[in-house]
């Protein structure tokens, strides 16, 4: 009883890998070779483009001032540092680099 169930198990897949390749499905638009690389040519352009603007409106607003502020007052119990730290000065370099 399981080896014919094995046999027409294997007898269907070997006819659907025998099918005609012509009539599976296609994921593609449906179009021909042709119309597919003529697509694909038009969005590489698109693309292309799409840099070439990305790029310009990055420059452009690069290149443009940006504001300076004054430098704000050193009050006194700003950065003080009365004590050591519990690590030591320079042991640890990722808290205090040089």
């Amino acid at each position: 009883m399981a080896s014919a169930i094995v046999r027409s198990s294997l007898r269907k897949a070997l006819s659907i890998a025998r099918a005609n390749p012509a009539s599976k499905r296609s994921f593609s638009s449906g179009g021909s070779a042709d119309e597919e690389a003529r697509e694909a040519a038009k969005w590489e352009k698109i693309t292309y483009v799409g840099i070439a603007a990305c790029s310009i409106l990055a420059f452009v607003n690069l290149s443009k001032g940006h504001p300076h502020f004054d430098e704000p007052l050193p009050y006194s119990y700003m950065h003080i540092r009365n004590k050591e730290f519990p690590w030591g000065m320079f042991s640890m370099f990722l808290f205090c680099p040089l």
